[in-house]
Order: structure tokens, then sequence, then C-alpha cells
């Protein structure tokens, strides 16, 4: 091809270079933009895009079709040096009167909106409440920014010889909306189908009618090209390895797996399902060929109590639920104190007390989890910060509980549970054995006590049964220090208290030490922890590079809370000012507050069931400095 008729090709094509790109999907709870919005993010993954994913179920899991509460959203950020889903849209695909209503606030002035004309009838109007019957008018958008498409008649012609009956055929409208934005973003078809291929292995009816109308959506993208730009992503130069799109849920999942292989225990799961940590048991349940017992209990009180029973028998015993199932299961967890066995409780915190918000994501356990059961019963608490730091905190989390004899709860939530990121599957090498403290031929020689403590972290040795000479007994029973026999003796009980807590205190000989990001001559610190980490980080970026010098700001995320980094107080004490921003009323900044007597720590909160924007942590962080 000659050099000038390649150059006039290029200038022809409507092609824009973007470093990143933010897609929400937004349709009925039964239109399928879940599954089209994890497609595109893992077809992205797969071309060496860094994604972020913010899946916004409905508040009405039931809610009547078309109306403003049964309104289900998927965002993507896409690109390069993407930590969160993205504050605004930069394309928002509705498909109905309602989802456009609810999710126009999501999207940026000089957003594209693509929708299903077709499903702009008077009746869908009336159910989104509109006053009138134009609603691009009505909501006081741009009609050069809307493309509109009657998605439901090019389905419907698309499938025409397929044999469906209609309902089957608009089943499949989420893929021409898939297809028309692999278009835009020029995504290659070829792997969206391998993805679907792979979902629909089984019903190959479904997948064959699914990729003609992702193809339908395609060429109806590329028809438009005289009008409509695409738009080229920038990539990132990755690590070699082998990359997925992984949720926090399945990462949890799988780090309990490693976990499990490292430390040559059978991983069991004792589980109620409940929203939104039901795909944790899901994901292990699929898992009976690597060993794993995964048990789906009636209960909340049964799912832990046959943890419980699993961890007595030798197992990596682990129990998942959200908040209200944690407040269910706190009577035993305390056994597990008591008993002084290796236990895994993973709580998916969602909004509200209650039944509460149960799509919606908070960070309202933390005090629960610290204090939240009777009488002294101190246990590790650790947060995970990301999707695919879920994985890693999950195995943390069962090396803990295992290697110190104590129950470890990890909290993640809503958001970083069900959102996604690019990740590389890491080399079982890259992770440490645990070594379980089982009672040895030794300690039984000697006259053994099953609660004599061993070495420097006051754990006691792990018996199971079957092992001869080991037989003990366990149960919510105080038990004397010395003879390990049950005891109701007042000085005792004080010793056993005192011990328990210095054991899961020293813990903090045992984790990393508190790290700090951002300007080194910083005198504002912003602090935070769990799954706020994503925004928080691009808050600072943003705050360091505005040019104003007042608004340096460190960062410090916190994944390890109950003991703190040994570091943690120190690194803290070295700022003017510390800001700790999460999703409640200000729990962690109280918890600070109490390592910190004498210390202001300002807060910015949000309990609103949605993550926080940058937008809100910056402006936020610049107030605070700015008052003082």
């Amino acid at each position: 091809m000659k050099a000038s008729l390649y150059k006039a090709m290029l200038k022809n094509t409507n092609v824009k270079t973007v470093g990143h790109i933010v897609i929400r999907f937004s349709g009925d709870s039964g239109d399928g933009m879940q599954l089209a919005g994890n497609i595109f993010s893992n077809v992205s993954a797969g071309e060496g895009n860094q994604i972020s994913t913010f899946p916004d179920y409905p508040a009405e899991i039931r809610a009547p079709q078309g109306s403003l509460s049964g309104v289900s959203g998927f965002q993507v950020n896409v690109g390069r040096s993407v930590h969160t889903p993205g504050d605004e849209a930069d394309v928002l695909v509705a498909m109905n009167p309602a989802a456009l209503k609810t999710n126009l606030k999501f999207l940026k002035s000089n957003g594209i909106i693509i929708c299903d004309s077709d499903t702009f009838t008077e009746a869908n109007l009336r159910k989104a409440e509109y006053t009138t019957d134009d609603p691009i008018k009505e909501l006081g958008i741009d009609r050069r920014r809307v493309l509109s498409v009657p998605m439901t008649e090019l389905v419907k012609h698309t499938l025409a010889d397929s044999g469906m009956d209609q309902k089957a055929m608009l089943k499949c409208k989420n893929m021409f909306a898939l297809g028309l934005i692999c278009w835009l973003f020029e995504r290659p078809v070829d792997s969206v189908l391998t993805k679907l291929k792979k979902k629909f292995a089984k019903k190959p009816q479904i997948y064959e009618a699914n990729a003609k109308v992702i193809r339908a959506g395609w060429d109806c993208g590329h028809n438009t090209h005289s009008y409509m730009p695409t738009y080229r992503v920038e990539t990132v130069d990755a690590e070699p390895g082998v990359y997925t799109d992984v949720n926090g849920n399945t990462a949890t999942a799988w780090g309990l797996i490693m976990a499990s292989e490292k430390s040559g225990r059978p991983l069991f799961l004792g589980s109620y399902p409940i929203t939104p940590a039901t795909d944790i048991l899901h994901e292990l349940a699929k898992r009976k060929d690597l060993g794993v017992k995964a048990c789906q209990m009636e209960d909340e009180i049964a799912g832990v109590c046959s943890a419980i029973g699993a961890s007595y028998a030798g197992h990596l015993a682990v129990t998942s639920t959200s908040g209200p199932g944690l407040a269910l299961k706190s009577e035993g967890i305390g056994l597990a104190v008591m008993a002084e066995l290796p236990l895994v409780i993973i709580d998916v915190q969602r909004g509200g007390p209650s039944t509460g918000l149960p799509t919606k994501t908070e960070q309202t356990d933390l005090m629960q989890a610290l204090y939240g059961r009777n009488g002294e019963s101190p246990i590790c608490v650790l947060a995970a910060a990301s999707p695919t730091d879920c994985f890693t905190m999950a195995f943390e989390a069962a090396r803990i509980a295992i290697e110190h004899m104590t129950p470890v709860i990890l909290l993640t939530d809503a958001f970083i549970a069900n959102g996604s990121s690019a990740w590389r599957i890491p080399e079982e090498k890259d992770f440490p054995e645990i070594h379980p403290p089982f009672v040895s031929e030794e300690q039984l020689a000697a006259d053994w006590r099953p609660y004599k403590r061993q070495g420097e972290n006051f754990a006691r040795a792990w018996a199971i049964p079957g092992v001869r000479g080991a037989m003990h007994r366990v149960g919510g029973l105080e038990k004397d220090f010395d003879t390990s026999v049950i005891s109701n003796d007042g000085a005792n009980h004080a010793l056993m208290v005192e011990t328990r807590r210095r054991k899961v205190a020293q813990i903090a000989n045992d984790i990393p030490a508190l790290t700090i990001s951002g300007e080194k001559d910083a005198d504002t610190l912003l602090v935070g922890w769990g799954g706020t980490y994503g925004h928080l980080y691009t808050a600072m970026e943003e705050l360091n590079a505005d040019g104003n010098p007042d608004h340096k700001v460190a960062l410090a995320q916190f994944r390890y809370i109950n003991p703190l980094p040994a570091n943690a107080i120190d690194e803290l004490q070295r700022y003017k000012r510390v800001i700790v921003a999460e999703l409640n009323t200000g729990q962690f900044a109280d918890y600070l507050q109490m390592h910190l007597p004498g210390r202001e720590i300002l807060r910015i909160n949000k309990v609103e069931g949605q993550p926080f924007m940058v937008k809100e942590i910056v402006d936020g962080v610049i107030r605070h400095i700015e008052e003082k």
C-alpha cells in the first residue's frame, strides 16, 4: 500500500485515542446488563486494558418491569491507570426510559447516550414517571448526543428464522447493545464470541442466536460511522502471564483454595446463602475436584457451627456471610474464641441494619467485627482493598487463623465483591507455606495439655481427633491455664482473658508494616481501609497533581485492622492532619482515635449505599485543609 493512500485512509477514519473510557450499561433487572458488562470487561482485560467495574443492582430485586426501582446498572472503566469504575460515564447505554431517567446523573455533560428507541412507548414512559411524550426534551438532553437505535425490531429481524418465540428473542437484546459497544471501542468480536460460547456451552442454540445478534449490533455501529466516532483505548505493558477479569467473591474463594493447598488442610465452607456473599458459596461448590467441601446450611448459626466442627476435625474451616448474618454468628464466633480453633469468617458488607439495602455497599460492620460478641472475645480483623486483593487477604486470613489458632474476620463489601478488575493469576510458588501447629509426639510424651501455650505467639497446639493421647474437651466454658480442665476461678479467668488478648495483639509481629503512598513531604495524610482504596488513591493523585502545594497529601490504606500494623501509630503521628474517609459515620476514625488520644481525627463519611466518587473525597480533603 502506498504511503499517501494509507495516510489518506487514516485521515478519513474517525477514530479517537483515549487513555481510558467509562461505559455504563443500564436496563431492567432482567435485561442482562450485568452479563453484557462482564463480557465487555473480560474482553477488555484480554486486550491489555486495566479495568474496574461496578455492578449496581436494583434496590428492589423483583420490581415491576420498566419501573424506576427495577433498573440494573453496570459501570466499567477501561484503559490505563484505572483504579475506580469512574465518577461519571462517557457512554450510557439505556435499554428503556426508566434506565435513561435514573442513570442520566451518572453521565458526563458531553457523554454519548445509546438507547433502544422501540422501548420508548407511551406505556413505558408512564411507568418511568415522565410527564411528557418527549423524554429527551424533558430531561434537557442535547439530541446530538443520542444514538437512538430500534434494537427490539432489529433483534426480531435478525432472529426471524431462528424458530425462537418473541420472548426468547428479546432476551438477546443485551447482546445487540454489546455488539454496538464493541464496534464503538474496537473490541474484537471473536473474543466476545469465545466468552459467550463458554457461557452457553450446554445451550448451542442460545449461543448461535446471541452470536448473530452481537454481529448485528456491530454491523449497526459500523453503518453509523459517518457521524459517530470510534475510540481506541490505550493499553498497558503487562507482565507475562495468564490474565482474567475477576470479581472479589470469586477471588476470595480462590484465595481460600490456595490456602488449603499451602496448608495441606482440606477446605470446608459452611454457609447460608445471603446477598451479597452467595457467590463465594457457589464458586466453592464447583471445586469438588480440589477436595473442597461446600455445604449450604439452613441458617447462619448452622453455618458457623458446622465450620467450627470442621475446624475441630482438622479442616481449613470457613463461613461466609453479610452483616445481618455476622450478628447471628456472634455466639458461634465466641465459641471459636474460647475453644481457640482456627476459623475464617468472611463478611461481605452491605447497606443498612436488618435487611437494609441488601444489594448496596457500605463499610458499616467494622465495630461489629471488632466488638460484636459477648465477653472479652478478641479476634483478628482484616479488610481487602480491591477485587483482586480479596485473593491475597483470603489467603492471609486463613494463614493467620491456622498458624495462630484464632478466628479471623475478613471484611470485604458489595462494591469489591461484585466489582471486578483485570488480574494476573499468581503462581503458587509466590505464596508461602502455611504451617499448622499440630500437636507433636514430643508434646504428647511430656504430659500434654490442650490449652498449654507454645512459642511466642501464645497459640495452643492443634490436636485433631484420632491422634492417640490427644483426646480433649472443647466447648464454651472457661479452661484452667495450667491443667486445661473446666475452671470457674476468677483469677484464672482473668489470666486466660489476658492470654487470649495477647495472642491476638502479637499477630502484629507477623503482618506487613503500614506503607504510605504519595508525597513524602505532605502535611496531610488521607486514611482509608478496605474497599475504598481505588477511590482514595485516585483522589490522592488528583490532589497532588493540581499544582497547589497546600493540597499535597499522602495515603495510608489499612488492610490489617486488629491488630494494627506495628508501625501504624508512629506513622500517623508524623502528619499535621489525619483525614479518614470511609463509607459509614466514622467507625474507623473512632477506632484510630482510641489509639491516638489527644489527636483530632478528621472525617469524610458517606452512607448512601454507593461507593465514593473521587470528587467527593477531593472536595472533602480540600475543605479540611482550608479549615485548618
